[in-house]
């Protein structure tokens, strides 16, 4: 068996990487939208305000095309509103956010830059994410959003970790090793990975103990979050919570069998409702937003 020497990787200045998402793709609050017409999505908004209203849990869970579709404004309004009490996103979702607060940009060309070696080896993402890891004990998300708390980024008001952050809203971040850039890079240590996404896995258990007559939202990730809110579920259920009547929804543009069965359907299977509702995040979430925006008026 050869040795691959990870100490050895190259990276790259950032600076030499191209971007496909820029701050001028970022959705602003009042733009002009087209709805998109979906009984489920009404109810939806419903059962999101009257869980605010009556101080129950609101979790939303997201993967990252929702970040690099321009999403996140909608989400870190909503999260400065008090109506999202807890966001659970994945690595990749993490890296977007991350990049977006320190250049305004993000989503490289992967096609392209697998040619040479050179995907996802931008340095100073994959050094700056995994110091931080690498000396914190705190979970990932809080470290996350510390780091970029606390760094003189000039787009950091656009970022759902420093945010939560800000707000004591709990932003945990959800990894498999090997599955994120930062991975790649000479200085990621797998133990502290690994011991930061475990903690934020206990947070989000924590979280989801207090579903009861609450909502949880799963935008977008087909495999992770929904795997991961299976188990904390069970957990919750395991100490004896009680976790039975509560509303859960997956918003796509594919019905995927992990989040039908994970988050639609296994979980609400006592007294729930559960809800798939199919487009894409540009007009599902925006829809999403201004119904509950204008319910609360």
């Amino acid at each position: 068996m050869r040795n691959i020497d990870f100490k050895k990787i190259k990276t790259i200045p950032i600076s030499q990487r191209k971007n496909l998402v820029k701050l001028e793709h970022l959705a602003k609050l009042d733009d002009k939208i087209k709805p998109l017409k979906n009984k489920n999505l009404k109810i939806l908004s419903q059962k999101i305000i009257e869980a605010y209203r009556q101080d129950k849990q609101v979790i939303l869970m997201m993967g990252a095309h929702v970040i690099k579709t321009g999403m996140g404004p909608y989400i870190v309004d909503l999260m400065k509103k008090g109506i999202i009490k807890h966001v659970a996103i994945n690595g990749a979702g993490a890296i977007h956010d991350f990049e977006i607060a320190m250049i305004g940009e993000t989503s490289e060309d992967v096609q392209e830059n697998i040619k040479n070696g050179t995907f996802g080896m931008a340095e100073e993402t994959g050094s700056m994410m995994n110091n931080a890891l690498n000396t914190s004990y705190e979970g990932y998300g809080k470290t996350i959003g510390k780091l970029i708390h606390d760094s003189n980024f000039p787009y950091k008001n656009y970022s759902i970790l420093k945010t939560g952050y800000e707000l004591n809203i709990p932003v945990t971040v959800h990894v498999a090793i090997g599955t994120d850039i930062i991975h790649q890079h000479p200085n990621c240590s797998g133990e502290a990975t690994g011991r930061a996404t475990y903690k934020d896995f206990q947070r989000f258990t924590e979280s989801a103990s207090k579903l009861e007559e609450g909502v949880l939202v799963n935008l977008g990730s087909a495999v992770i979050l929904p795997e991961v809110f299976l188990k904390a579920l069970t957990i919750a259920r395991n100490l004896e919570y009680k976790v039975e009547k509560f509303t859960t929804a997956n918003l796509d543009m594919i019905d995927h069998y992990r989040p039908r069965v994970n988050v639609v359907k296994r979980p609400t299977s006592i007294s729930g409702e559960g809800y798939f509702i199919k487009g894409k995040h540009e007009r599902t979430v925006p829809t999403l937003y201004h119904l509950i925006i204008k319910g609360l008026k």
